[in-house]
């Protein structure tokens, strides 16, 4: 491969490498799978992959050594490298043609060899001018040998479903005509933390000819048909069945849907957000920018198969069942695209066209469709969308929606722009500090004076108002920050005190009313005041089961709120929705609908929102040490990167501006981790550091 031709790519999945390696068939060779690529001249190059192996740098060092997680990478999971004649392999590669490794960041690609050479010149590998995200590798899975045994059949059939085909053409080659007919591999996708074992079962007999094949692994979690994460920890199995179709075998039953090893689908898969606005009922109506408030809604959808187009697809298709309840779309019901592919011009504008249950939208919701649809594909590209038109199944335009005019449903403004990071100081008075700054200042206001004696505070997001719980936890005070205003009295009061009892921390919402929680243990409770200086109002949560809320975080768009609750001695980590009520037999307001985020976690210490559809987590897993990991609003790892640990974490903040440092209470004390940096300790002594919200 000349210097002028790099290729690029993914790490191709690893289903029974060593066991393949040692049994691949002499007519297809070890290596079946065939990758895809652009060169620097622009042209396509399409290359098998005779030697089963494609080895990038990146893939060697990164998915080969340590996934995103610290994990063993996809190389090591799938079995060691080995040159040709060592154990493991009848004169091939143990990895055998499972293990191809390509890099989609950069052009640096070692290929087409089928033992890695321990002698020789380095050499430098010419760069690729397109070696971005917009020109990827594309993995095809290879067609069915001649006469393949039911096992291999199998494996073959999972390989193939792990390409980048649309419709998955090649995979279905591996059943009879019936079972191509009926399968439908976009019903469900079912995440394991590996590829699964295979393993025959009985034999071929008069009363049912053929052989029963078994899958199982440890599930992680299920993709339903509308493209939702769930997490779903438990054993899996399923089975398939392989028959003779003439005179070669084919599976002949098999469940509906997908199985895929973790590391799979994650090179299959990206997290998107899809937004949709708020239903905020009555509570709309005192909101500072009104009630077109988006809100994300993440899902997850096959990273290279025509990606503008499905999303926009999924965004028409409305959104997940569970986030349902509380938003709504503007796009008229039954709306359908009516292009079947769609593509950024050379402006980046992007041209839709809608079926006819679009027509006659008024201008107003026309704008907050396009806007639904700019916010929704502006991260699936390198080149941001510079412009939305939607245009009538006639060809005429609806409307069209630019980037700048888009400002105005951002979803971010809710959020407020946040100027500090604070957090109370050794003498519990009430500190900020901006993102550079070296020494923290006391507030304006009582707060900051030094009879404040603050256990915990909270900021609203337009940075005039304060609520501070008292260093006992058992009073709930509002003050403006600035200077000459008086504290005033408790707002609320606690029964108990302590750290088994009290208040919470307070949230602000986008809305501007305050959130707490009563730990007492004879009446726990989750309460609003209004404006942050109404009368407290129980707020009613399905599903708690004896359990207790012992920390919360409420989202800037006042939809869904994250819960720390204890239960059987264990604190865990939930997200619920604040339903609205819609008639006058319902509460106002509800939490319901609560969702275990972070099954895998034994135990969960802090948790902050970390962006529209993300947050920040410190918690520990059984047996392990506490970790600090993002965790988007589904469940799932979502494209966030890992984050190193400062420390033992008490309590952790984060914007929901993805570009701020992250604030912690440590072992360290107060400390500071800005992007692309190292954790940086700011105070020695202090708490309950805070963003606004």
């Amino acid at each position: 491969m000349g210097a002028d031709r790099a290729v690029t790519g993914h790490v191709v999945p690893d289903y029974e490498a060593a066991d393949r390696g040692a049994t691949g068939r002499a007519g297809a060779g070890a290596g079946r799978n065939a990758v895809e690529g652009r060169g620097a001249g622009g042209g396509t190059r399409r290359a098998s992959d005779p030697a089963g192996l494609f080895v990038s740098l990146f893939g060697l060092i990164g998915a080969g050594a340590r996934d995103r997680g610290g994990r063993p990478g996809a190389l090591q999971r799938a079995g060691k490298i080995r040159r040709r004649g060592q154990k493991g392999g009848a004169g091939t590669l143990g990895m055998s043609r499972r293990a191809c490794a390509t890099l989609a960041a950069s052009g640096l690609l070692l290929a087409g060899c089928a033992s890695m050479p321990d002698s020789g010149d380095v050499r430098q590998v010419g760069s690729t001018p397109r070696a971005d995200a917009d020109s990827p590798v594309r993995v095809y899975g290879v067609r069915p040998g001649n006469d393949e045994q039911p096992r291999e059949l199998v494996l073959g059939f999972l390989e193939a479903t792990t390409s980048d085909e649309a419709r998955f053409e090649t995979a279905r080659e591996y059943l009879t005509k019936r079972a191509r007919d009926e399968w439908n591999p976009l019903a469900e996708t079912t995440v394991l933390a590996q590829a699964p074992k295979v393993r025959v079962e009985g034999g071929a007999n008069r009363d049912t000819p053929g052989y029963d094949i078994v899958l199982s692994g440890k599930q992680l979690a299920t993709v339903d048909a509308n493209h939702a994460y769930e997490p779903d920890e438990k054993p899996y199995e399923e089975r398939l069945h392989v028959a003779k179709s003439g005179s070669q075998w084919r599976i002949d039953s098999l469940p509906a849907g997908l199985v895929l090893g973790e590391s799979d689908f994650q090179r299959i898969y990206r997290s998107v957000n899809k937004y949709y606005f708020a239903e905020l009922g009555p509570d709309g109506d005192k909101s500072a920018v009104g009630k077109d408030v988006l809100v994300a809604d993440p899902v997850y959808l096959r990273r290279w198969v025509d990606p503008v187009t499905s999303t926009v697809r999924a965004l028409l298709g409305g959104p997940t069942n569970w986030l349902e309840p509380v938003v709504r779309t503007s796009f008229p019901s039954g709306t359908q695209l009516d292009s079947k592919h769609l593509r950024l011009d050379d402006s980046n504008e992007l041209r839709i066209g809608l079926s006819r249950d679009a027509a006659g939208v008024d201008q107003l919701r026309c704008h907050e469709m396009a806007a639904q649809v700019l916010f929704t594909v502006q991260d699936l590209s390198t080149s941001k969308v510079s412009k939305v038109v939607l245009e009538s199944a006639a060809g005429a335009e609806l409307c069209s929606l630019t980037r700048d005019q888009a400002e105005g449903y951002a979803p971010d403004r809710i959020n407020g722009k946040a100027d500090n990071q604070y957090f109370i100081d050794e003498e519990r008075r009430m500190v900020q500090l901006d993102d550079t700054g070296e020494e923290p200042e006391h507030v304006p206001g009582p707060f900051g004076e030094p009879t404040a004696g603050l256990g915990s505070i909270a900021v609203a997001r337009d940075e005039r108002t304060a609520a501070g719980v008292s260093q006992n936890g058992r009073d709930l005070y509002v003050a403006d920050l600035k200077p000459g205003v008086e504290r005033g009295g408790s707002r609320l009061h606690s029964a108990t005190g302590g750290r088994q009892g009290g208040l919470t921390v307070p949230s602000w919402d986008g809305l501007g009313d305050l959130w707490v929680a009563d730990r007492s243990p004879d009446r726990p409770r989750l309460l609003r005041l209004a404006s942050g200086v109404g009368e407290p109002e129980e707020v009613n949560v399905t599903g708690l089961d004896g359990g207790r809320i012992v920390s919360l975080r409420v989202a800037a768009d006042s939809t869904r709120i994250a819960l720390l609750i204890e239960r059987d001695g264990h604190t865990s980590l939930w997200l619920g929705r604040l339903e609205r009520a819609k008639t006058s037999a319902e509460p106002p307001l509800s939490v319901k609908g609560l969702r275990s985020l972070a099954p895998q976690l034994d135990e969960v210490d802090a948790v902050s929102w970390a962006g529209g559809s993300r947050l920040v987590v410190a918690g520990t897993e059984s047996g392990g040490v506490q970790e600090l990991r993002y965790m988007e609003t589904d469940g799932s790892p979502g494209n966030s990167p890992t984050l190193p640990g400062p420390g033992k974490v008490e309590q952790i903040a984060a914007s929901e501006d993805e570009n701020r440092p992250l604030i912690a209470k440590a072992s360290d004390g107060i400390v500071r981790l800005p992007p692309d940096a190292n954790w940086k300790t700011v105070v020695k002594k202090g708490t309950a550091p805070v963003y606004p919200g």
